[in-house]
């Protein structure tokens, strides 16, 4: 095979692996802002549902079950 035959070739797959790992990279980053974005979206509504849907405190609510539980871990 000549020299420059051989070269050329070389040329070619090297460039195909630069363009494979770089459309792997790419689409890893897209991922993972898709991934967050979603994320951060659900985080945003779930807040904003709670807020709107009632008047009361958000964070720590003694439920009936929470009693229950109470009541079983007493020594």
């Amino acid at each position: 095979m000549p020299r420059g035959q051989k070269d050329k070739n070389m040329n070619k797959e090297s460039s195909s692996r630069r363009g494979f790992f770089k459309a792997v990279a790419v689409g890893g980053a897209a991922a993972a802002a898709a991934v967050a974005t979603t994320f951060a979206g659900e985080r945003k509504t779930a807040t904003g549902a709670a807020v709107a849907g009632s008047s009361a405190p958000l964070g720590y609510r003694e439920t009936e079950h929470i009693k229950h539980y109470y009541r079983t871990t007493q020594v």
